[in-house]
């Protein structure tokens, strides 16, 4: 019995390692190339496949997803003779798993020396400034390079990009002086603007304020001349009203003199041709009242009698105007 459960316990194993070899699970978006007798008999795609056992072997396993592959700093060199340093990623994937097995024996090592060479023949066409300052149009011409030379290898190129491109040392220096000046041009160019700009303002405001007080100062010289106009006029309608006499009006003229000779300016007095017999109508009703203080009628003028009747009295009105 011994030898024959032997030979069952081989047969179980032998079966069980059949089965794992025909058996084939291929995860998502993955697929595996199937060779027979060490020739290609087909590609497995994702699920569960069969195969023969022991006569049909997986070749390779491949990663139908996008992937990222960044490269090491390359050296090239510009138009103008310029060594810089450029890093660059490739976004690929792989279309055809039976090119990118057959065709190529490794394509992650094609697509490196391929930009490489790729690289090297854009940036030697364009000098140090285009090259800063063009990365998109760089990436364009490297995708699609990239992307024409690797699709017989099963693989599309999806995206190129660049990582840094580092110019040598003491050009580096240079641009970072060069900046630092435009910098600080720009700096200068904004703060002159701004004191201009400052010294506009404060012009206008000085202008405003000047043109604010001489609507004031002409609105206050209007509302004072008002003032005395209207003044005049209670003045005069006063006079009409009161009907003065001459003396009365010589005598307030006389008050006046005084205040008229204060001010610095006045040094010439201009005095009207009437003022002579308003002074003599002044000294005589002085003389009166004179007489009147004295008492009696000695050596004065007599009162005049009063009259029984109506005594008609006579007033010269003074001309005002």
């Amino acid at each position: 019995m011994e030898p024959v459960i032997i030979v069952l316990i081989i047969l179980v194993v032998l079966v069980f390692i059949a089965l794992i070899k025909t058996i084939q699970v291929i995860p998502q978006a993955s697929a595996a190339i199937v060779e027979r007798f060490g020739r290609y008999t087909r590609t497995l795609n994702a699920g569960l496949n069969i195969v023969v056992p022991f006569i049909d072997t997986i070749r390779n396993r491949i990663d139908l997803r996008e992937q990222v592959v960044p490269f090491p700093p390359q050296p090239v060199i510009t138009q103008d003779n310029l060594v810089v340093n450029i890093d660059t990623v490739i976004y690929y994937q792989v279309t055809d798993a039976r090119a990118a097995t057959y065709e190529v024996a490794s394509y992650i090592q094609a697509i490196e020396q391929l930009t490489v060479t790729t690289l090297r023949n854009i940036i030697g066409g364009m000098d140090l400034e285009r090259t800063l300052t063009s990365r998109e149009e760089i990436n364009a011409a490297l995708r699609g390079v990239l992307d024409e030379a690797t699709g017989k290898w099963g693989i599309r190129v999806n995206r190129v990009e660049l990582k840094a491109i580092e110019p040598p040392t003491s050009i580096q220096d240079s641009m970072e002086k060069q900046m630092r000046a435009d910098r600080d041009k720009r700096a200068a160019i904004l703060t002159a603007e701004g004191t201009r700009q400052a010294a506009i303002l404060t012009a206008e405001g000085e202008k405003q304020s000047q043109i604010l007080r001489a609507e004031g100062e002409a609105k206050a010289a209007a509302l004072r001349a008002e003032g005395e106009a209207q003044a005049v006029r209670t003045v005069f309608e006063a006079i009409h009203a009161g009907d003065p006499d001459q003396k009365l009006l010589s005598y307030q003229y006389l008050q006046m003199l005084p205040k008229i000779a204060e001010g610095d300016a006045n040094k010439l007095w201009i005095v009207p041709s009437e003022i002579g017999d308003a002074l003599k109508g002044l000294s005589g009703a002085m003389g009166n009242f004179g007489s009147l203080g004295g008492g009696g009628n000695s050596g004065g003028a007599t009162l005049p009698a009063q009259n029984k009747g109506p005594a008609t009295e006579r007033r010269e009105k003074p001309s005002i105007d």
